[in-house]
């Protein structure tokens, strides 16, 4: 039986759902591929601000980009469904270029261990379940104190990363989730590298290419 919390938003999604075949199956729908068009694959964060926001303000369409979201687009230092989503964005759908957009007033920044562990207690989640998974939220909320610096992180492991062939371009930004400005451009400082200047819809975002 259905939980009476859960029963309006499904019935919200099944009607948008059926309007959407109906004006669907009147002007019909474009073929899209499952390679991406300017074969890219972007890394950044679940924030619902960004949702029909950041595509447009990077003039990408479906099917232009892969799109990978997380908690304050973080990269781990081991394997997780983030780099496995990368490898395969690389490998299967030849991606070759991955952009890390983090944004300003990202929640993470007030988000700590100590306090998801606290809420996930006053839920009800078992003590030795918390204590077990402890030391994983905190490693990984912990280490976001600033965007920018985040960012830069996810952007210098990406490219330091023993998985990534050498032709795949790594570059990061973060953004304003309500005008969508590009408050700061991040690439890793190597001696080897060449600044480059890419514009996506006029949307300027620097990264480094090995010459």
């Amino acid at each position: 039986m259905m939980n009476e919390t859960l029963k309006p938003i499904i019935k919200e999604l099944k009607a948008a759902n059926e309007a959407f075949l109906q004006k669907s199956a009147k002007e019909g729908l474009a073929v899209v591929d499952k390679y991406p068009k300017r074969n890219l694959v972007i890394l950044t964060c679940m924030d619902t601000r960004l949702v029909n926001f950041l595509e447009p303000a990077l003039g990408l369409e479906r099917g232009d980009a892969k799109i990978i979201k997380v908690a304050g687009n973080t990269v781990s230092d081991g394997f997780d469904s983030v780099l496995g989503s990368l490898l395969v964005a690389v490998y299967e759908l030849k991606a070759h270029t991955v952009l890390v957009v983090g944004h300003e007033g990202c929640g993470m920044l007030a988000t700590t261990g100590e306090s998801l562990c606290a809420k996930m207690a006053e839920a009800g989640i078992d003590e030795t379940a918390i204590k077990e998974l402890r030391p994983y939220i905190e490693t990984w909320a912990d280490s976001i104190e600033c965007v920018e610096d985040s960012t830069a992180q996810s952007v210098r492991k990406l490219k330091e990363c023993p998985y990534l062939p050498a032709y795949v371009n790594v570059c990061g930004c973060v953004i304003n989730p309500h005008t969508a400005l590009g408050l700061i451009s991040i690439a890793p400082a190597t001696t080897e590298s060449t600044e480059l200047i890419v514009s996506l819809n006029k949307f300027r975002v620097w990264f480094a290419s090995e010459e």
